[in-house]
């Protein structure tokens, strides 16, 4: 019989493994350009989804917002406002002009994480203001565990992102 103390040590590794790597990223490489990239897969949201996407290339912020008249160009803005301040952080849409509600922060992979990578990794995210087309805006309020899973995940791109500079 296994002494207790060595048992409960036994039981207690797979949980220690968990928290030394809490990232749990999603890593893919294209097949044709073999081109690695890393993602968090899509976080839920009230009334969307959000992903970041990495490669060697760059990073993207991909929100997908549910709805009709979710129209936008690269002249729409998201509105961040961050927990605990009255600054706010203003974005616009990097992707292709769509009716899809796909709006995108695309910024360059570096070795040191863009502004807006380590505010999301660092400060949680109170409510993004989306303005479209015709200044139709739609309001996603994050939850605090929509907040927390977004820092966690952010942090996670942040500390991979630049690994991916070196293929």
């Amino acid at each position: 019989m296994l002494n207790p103390r060595i048992l409960l040590f036994l039981t207690l590794i797979p949980l220690a493994s968990k928290a030394q790597d809490s990232c749990t990223l999603i890593r893919q490489t294209d097949p044709y350009t073999k081109l690695k990239t890393i993602s968090t897969g899509f976080i839920p949201l009230n009334g969307g989804s959000i992903t970041i996407d990495a490669s060697k290339p760059e990073v993207d912020v991909l929100f997908s917002l549910k709805g009709q008249n979710k129209c936008f160009t690269d002249a729409s803005t998201a509105a961040i406002y961050f927990v605990g301040t009255k600054v706010k952080l203003t974005e616009r849409n990097d992707g292709t002009m769509n009716c899809e509600g796909l709006f995108h922060f695309i910024l360059r992979n570096t070795a040191t994480p863009q502004v807006l990578m380590r505010k999301l990794a660092t400060q949680k995210i109170e409510k993004i203001l989306f303005t479209g087309n015709d200044k139709v805006e739609t309001l996603i309020v994050f939850t605090p565990e929509q907040q927390e899973a977004v820092i966690k995940l952010a942090a996670c791109i942040n500390r991979d992102a630049p690994t991916l500079l070196q293929q």
